[in-house]
């Protein structure tokens, strides 16, 4: 910054001329806003210098939240300012009165603490109000140089930032693409290929006869065939960071809050802000809080949602002085607040530096990460198949030197070929096409699932979805709408309460008769009149909803009116003493607002009649409306006296409100008469806060209750049912109370009847059966215990186990309490005591997974994180979600919706399915291929099947083959069955039948070409031609030609995994399965007729009769799967019956013991 830059800087802070203003403030207070206002006024003496408190001061008072700390941190910093200062006792400086007025300041502030807590409202509380609202003043305009009505000098933001810290936590480190070749090359199969690759390189380069023009083709092409797996796995993996990165900087470029700044309210975006800006918020379009703040005066109606960080979801009002913390938002009312910590100083931001410092860490119960049941089962299928192949490669190897040195006498020198044969049967039995087969799967699954509004982070978190056993699920946004509702009314002694939610409340009013017009009129007109002008409704052109802004409460309220047939917009334009628009617009003085304080917990709107006097509209808690209510509105439409028996039946009915979750709001009326004084206060009647209350707002006309709701998303209870079907148990998780939640749960289909006592019909939280609601707190107490050191806790996970299977709501939850879940039941070994689970299927109908549990957790705030990272499947909130919360969770709802969830089921299972097809098709290859090259190795000391043939089959042709199979989309029918076991094996009898039986039909196959085809086609055995002549023969192209043509059929084949006798079934409406079929038998073409040496073909490839051959045999594999359906089929029923002789036999057995034990003899 240049030197006339500073200079200009050092002028007073807000200007040179002081500009007198009322304070609203007496006494001390008066004084010290006259000192602050005289200091802002002051020259700066070093506008780049330090400030006299620290980030870590800041941090501190944002992390403690007491009045005690903003006392601390004032003391501090007023004693800072002081040092070096010299002042004239008789002529003091502004500075120095100002600090004079600050220390009375403080010691008042410390009488407040020490005397205090105050009663609710009493003077004493004021008082202490009062003084942290002056001490947040100083805090800003003193200590951190800025000023309430002007803010900062946007010059000073980057000074700001070096000092205080910028508003960003550093980006999580991306993982290179190195690194993510490094992880994928850690697969067993691919080490194993390394390995065999780098061997058959050194034998063939050593011991080849004469010249080495081609010898190193297999070696080579299987190092090759690698590394293409391990850049296809990390490219995948590099291309999955860069998506999610993009989503989020277009999220956050979107996110911009308003400031003050040089005296104008500019937008800037989170990154952008600094310690000292001037913050200010409403909980209409500018509601997230971006860092931690205090709030400044005057005393506002502000309410914050702090359940991102704190999991309650109580609105929390705020006063001038508390603090303000980031990652929170505004839930009610406006205010406008300094900032005072900023990123990794703040307390979201300090959340978000533990989520990043490790992805792999612990949590504090101890659980571990590990690997997805897809990849543990893989892991085993490979080792297996590894030690098979190993197996065989050294029963060819010993075989081969018995028959060549014992029987025919070979030299020494051939030991080598024999190894190389030995290596080439090894290369048979692993499944190189493995790893990418996979890697295709659920890359392409998890691209289809972004579609379907999932998107995934992790690719392996695709398939573990597919084994979730549990989702544990928030409600607010994910089950409900979050979009406040009216959902029931009771006026004209009608009681409304809609169950469907598919039916608008407004609707249903419109069409029923036994509400009179007046009445309905008179709701129009009460809610239109009675609610904020920033509270509207938006229509499309054909007079349809499509948005709206302001009050939620207000919101669902318009909307009902909108629905009964109701212009809101006209009715407030022309009503006098409302409207602000036209003629009437002239009148609005003659109405009167009386806004909705906390104090009073009601709003009134009193506009002027044509007959003279006024009429008076109110809405609000019913409690308070009720209490004030001298008469109703019958069923004729006519004001009645207001009857104890009424007043009961007004509280029964919002006692049922309540009890289904619903929010009740009471409506009333009053006309007063002509020159009514609208500000004389009652002498008898008090507000909430015990001060009077207005004489208008009494002897009202009861009109009727509305009953609001957030109500459930209509394809929920479809979508939860659905789970419940796969086997899936749903158990929600919210911060609201006990009968809210049993409202949505029930309505949603996750409680049903079986889980209320069976003695009442009253769905409600009183009436369900033990454990199966727990609030967070009592299930805390349940599930630890205390060790006695220093009050810790420990968590007891037989206690847990007591509780988890009936536990279906937890209400009044916190993250933490999540986190608790999502340790317990991934950790619970409760399936292995089976006389437990027998009695839970006997007495209560719960039936235990018999296995561990897997979970998926939704979590949309800061601290969800922790219990995202634990379970086995984090689901995120794209839309309500912090940043944190994505970071930390496998799979993120693009559309916050529950039913996306069961989409990623649906898919997760479809990967499995998928792989298991493959594996159905790899290892038929396999087992064929293997017996064929020991074969060889016995008959020839040579395979039939050139390794790099077999590298094609099982890389190259294989991984089309594994992305053709993965392209099957999924269906319904794969939630209709429960879960696969962790334990469970991925190959199951029906496949091995299916595998074993075309193994051995390929078998046979190349067995009749390898010994009786010279004959039958009159043609040089293979061998011959090789060892003779040193070319590459058309009996052994025809062998291989074959046995691909085989697999490429039964590609069809393995399309099903149950044996369906359709194997062509929907074929057609896979494009990209029958493209990749034709794709495949092409290159087959190309490499047959031009391969050559490449490929150790035949030069010239096969003539007409090798191709005919050779698709008849690939054609023979259709019938073959028929022969083997009902083959197993049979075999099936045998055993049953079987098993259904043995059963009777037994107990025909235990019959006669009993029969003739000596208690039956002597009786």
């Amino acid at each position: 910054m240049s030197e006339s830059e500073i200079t200009d800087m050092e002028q007073p802070r807000n200007g040179s001329k002081l500009e007198s203003r009322s304070s609203r403030f007496i006494g001390l207070g008066e004084a010290i806003d006259t000192s602050i206002r005289t200091y802002e006024h002051t020259p700066v003496l070093n506008p780049l210098g330090t400030y006299s408190v620290t980030a870590a001061d800041l941090s501190k008072l944002s992390n403690e939240r007491t009045r005690q700390a903003l006392i601390e941190i004032l003391k501090k910093g007023i004693a800072s300012s002081k040092e070096g200062m010299s002042e004239d006792p008789e002529d003091p400086s502004a500075v120095s009165k100002m600090h004079s007025d600050a220390d009375q300041l403080i010691d008042q502030m410390k009488l407040d603490e020490e005397n205090g807590p105050f009663s609710e409202h009493s003077p004493e509380e004021r008082e202490a109000d009062k003084n942290a609202d002056m001490a947040a003043n100083i805090l800003t305009s003193v200590l951190l140089r800025s000023s309430p009505e002007t803010g900062i000098d946007p010059r000073e933001v980057l000074h700001r930032k070096a000092l205080f810290g910028a508003n960003s936590i550093e980006a999580k480190k991306l993982d290179s693409f190195l690194k993510l070749c490094w992880e994928a090359v850690q697969d067993f199969v691919l080490i194993m290929l390394i390995v065999m690759g780098i061997v058959t390189i050194v034998v063939e380069t050593t011991v080849h006869d004469g010249p080495c023009s081609s010898c190193w083709i297999e070696g080579t092409a299987i190092l090759f065939a690698v590394v293409i797996v391990v850049l296809v796995t990390a490219s995948i993996d590099y291309a999955k960071q860069f998506a999610f990165i993009r989503l989020t900087k277009s999220l956050h470029e979107t996110n911009t809050k308003a400031v003050v700044r040089n005296g104008k309210q500019c937008s800037i975006t989170d990154d952008e802000i600094v310690v000292g800006d001037i913050l200010s918020v409403n909980s209409h379009n500018l509601a997230s809080i971006p860092a931690d703040c205090i709030l400044l005066g005057p005393v506002s109606d502000l309410k914050m949602d702090e359940s991102t960080l704190t999991g309650e979801s109580k609105a929390i009002a705020k006063k001038p002085g508390d603090v303000i913390l980031s990652g929170t938002n505004a839930s009610e009312g406006s205010g406008k607040m300094v900032v005072i910590a900023v990123g990794v100083n703040s307390v979201a931001g300090k959340i978000k530096a533990r989520v990043y410092e490790s992805d792999d860490h612990d949590d504090d119960l101890g659980g571990e990460d590990e690997n997805s049941p897809l990849f543990v089962k893989l892991d085993k299928i490979a080792k297996q198949i590894g030690i098979g192949g190993s197996i065989a490669a050294l029963i060819a190897l010993i075989s081969s030197c018995i028959i060549g040195f014992a029987v025919e006498g070979e030299p020494a020198e051939t030991f080598l070929e024999y190894f190389v044969l030995s290596i080439t049967v090894l290369a048979v039995a692993v499944p190189e096409g493995l790893p990418l087969a996979v890697t295709l799967a659920l890359a392409f699954s998890s691209n289809k699932m972004m579609k379907e509004q999932n998107l995934v982070k992790h690719l392996d978190a695709c398939e573990t979805m597919g084994c979730a056993t549990t989702i544990c699920t928030d409600k607010t946004g994910t089950l409900t709408a979050n979009k406040m509702t009216a959902r029931a009314l009771y006026t004209s002694e009608e009681n409304i309460v809609l169950s469907d939610p598919n039916v608008k409340l407004g609707d249903h009013i419109k069409a029923l008769h036994t509400i009179p017009k007046d009445v309905k009129q008179l709701l129009a007109n009460l809610i239109s009149i009675d609610t904020m002008n920033e509270t509207v409704l938006y229509f499309k052109g054909d007079g349809s909803l499509e948005g709206a802004q302001g009050n939620p409460t207000e919101v669902a309220l318009l909307t009902m009116v909108h629905d009964m047939g109701f212009n809101y917009e006209e009715i407030r334009d022309y009503t006098k003493g409302r409207s602000s628009v036209g003629a009437i617009g002239e009148f609005l003085d003659k109405g009167k607002l009386i806004g909705f304080s906390s104090a009073r917990k009601m709003m009134s709107w009193a506009v002027p009649l044509e007959s003279g006097g006024y009429r008076i509209y109110c809405k609000g808690a019913q409690e308070v409306i009720l209490s004030r209510c001298n008469q109703f509105v019958a069923h004729d439409g006519n004001a009645k006296e207001m009857s104890e028996g009424t007043q009961e039946q007004f509280a029964k009915i919002s006692q049922q409100y309540a009890r289904r979750g619903m929010r009740c709001l009471a409506l009333a009326y009053a006309d007063l008469p002509d020159g009514f004084d609208l500000d004389k206060l009652s002498q008898t009647v008090k507000n909430a806060d015990g001060k009077a209350a207005l004489e208008a707002e009494t002897n009202l006309i009861a009109l009727g209750l509305a009953g609001i709701e957030d109500p459930l998303r209509p394809e929920v209870p479809v979508a939860i049912e659905k789970c419940y079907l796969a086997g899936i148990d749903v158990r929600m998780v919210t911060g609201d109370n006990a009968n809210t939640a049993v409202s949505i749960a029930y309505h949603a289909g996750i409680l049903r009847d079986f889980h209320f006592r069976d003695d009442t019909d009253e769905k409600v939280a009183d009436n369900l059966k033990e454990n199966v609601l727990m609030t967070g707190q009592d299930f805390r107490k349940a599930v630890y215990d205390e060790t006695g050191e220093g009050g810790k806790k420990e968590f007891n996970q037989a206690h847990f186990d007591k509780i988890w299977p009936h536990l279906r709501v937890l209400a009044r939850s916190s993250p933490d309490d999540k986190l608790t879940l999502a340790h317990g039941l991934n950790q619970s070994t409760l399936f292995a005591d089976t006389e437990t689970c027998a009695k839970l299927l006997k007495e209560d109908g719960i039936k235990i997974f018999p296995d561990r549990q897997v979970i998926a957790m939704t979590g949309d705030g800061t601290n969800d994180a922790p219990a995202l990272k634990r379970a086995d499947i984090g689901f995120a909130m794209g839309v309500a979600g912090t940043q944190i919360a994505k970071d930390a969770a496998d799979i993120i709802l693009l559309d916050d919706n529950f039913a996306s969830i069961v989409t990623a089921a649906k898919w997760g299972r479809n990967v499995y399915a998928s792989i298991q097809k493959f594996l159905q098709f790899q290892l038929t290859v396999n087992i064929a291929a293997v017996i064929t090259a020991l074969v060889g190795s016995f008959y020839v000391q040579k395979s039939p099947l050139a390794a790099i043939q077999l590298l094609w089959v099982n890389l190259l042709m294989d991984a089309l083959a594994s992305l053709a199979l993965a392209s099957e989309p999924p269906v319904d029918a794969l939630l209709e069955k429960p879960p696969v076991n962790r334990s469970d094996s991925m190959i199951t009898k029906r496949m091995w039948a299916n595998m074993l039986g075309h193994a051995t039909y390929q078998i046979i196959v190349v067995m009749v070409l390898l010994f009786e085809g010279p004959t039958i086609l009159n043609i040089i055995d293979g061998h011959i031609m090789e060892r003779q002549f040193g070319e590459n023969s058309y009996h052994y192209t025809l062998i291989f030609n074959a046995f691909v043509w085989m697999q490429l059929f039964n590609e069809v084949n393995c399309r099903n995994l149950k044996g369906e006798f359709n194997v062509f079934s929907g074929i057609q409406n896979n494009g990209l399965f029958c493209g990749i079929l034709v794709v495949t038998a092409a290159l087959q073409v190309l490499i047959v007729q031009f391969g050559r040496e490449a490929f150790s073909v035949k030069t010239g490839g096969l003539d007409s009769r090798g191709w005919i051959i050779s698709i008849c045999c690939g054609v023979g594999s259709l019938p073959v799967q028929q022969i083997i359906n009902v083959t197993y089929a049979v075999g099936m029923k045998f055993n049953g019956f079987r098993l259904d002789k043995r059963v009777k036999r037994d107990a025909a057995l235990t019959v006669r013991r009993n029969d003739s034990s000596p208690k039956s003899k002597r009786e």
